[in-house]
């Protein structure tokens, strides 16, 4: 039996999850803007919530493919806030069209979001030693600048707790407890 990091044991969604993705260091734009928009998305709910409809996330969003993301029309968004497979809130759908058309001016000052994002790390990733989940925090200085950052570059549902998530999920921080079997994997 594997030990694991407690938040993901719970789900045969989270449990992938984590095993495959979670804290691999991540240099695709289009999947860190997937990201991105889905820890947006998890603002107020739980991660198992937004991974259990994140298939259905990619074919609502078309792949999440930023350029198409950016030109939805208001007909197109009228059609995701009907979609039963998708978290069908109104401000969570239009952030995402709003931090498309944001990500694709970032993508066009620095070349790639990827360079953008990284830099915050020092395009290395943060390799820390927590022993138990509870140590582990919601926010930190860096995950303050960046929301502060993307907020001033136009994006929405980047608090500091989303952009720390981001990190998390992006490989950005290693926040596998040091017991967990991926700790030293990633």
């Amino acid at each position: 039996m594997k030990t694991r990091c407690q938040w993901a044991c719970k789900t045969e969604h989270e449990k992938h999850y984590h095993d495959t993705e979670w804290g691999v260091p991540l240099h695709d734009d289009q999947l860190l803007f997937e990201f991105l928009i889905l820890e947006g998305v998890q603002a107020g709910l739980s991660w198992s919530t937004v991974l259990a409809k994140r298939d259905n996330y990619r074919v609502a969003f078309n792949n999440f493919a930023p350029r198409v993301v950016a030109n939805y029309s208001e007909s197109k968004i009228e059609d995701l806030l009907q979609n039963p497979g998708i978290i069908r809130n109104k401000l969570k759908v239009r952030a995402a069209v709003t931090n498309a058309k944001a990500f694709l001016k970032v993508v066009e000052e620095f070349g790639s979001f990827d360079t953008y994002i990284w830099a915050f790390v020092n395009y290395k990733p943060i390799v820390n030693t927590w022993k138990t989940w509870k140590e582990i925090p919601a926010t930190t200085p860096i995950s303050e600048a960046m929301s502060k950052d993307l907020k001033k570059r136009g994006f929405k549902f980047v608090g500091p707790t989303i952009c720390y998530a981001h990190m998390q999920a992006t490989g950005m921080v290693n926040d596998h407890v040091v017991d967990c079997f991926r700790y030293h994997e990633v």
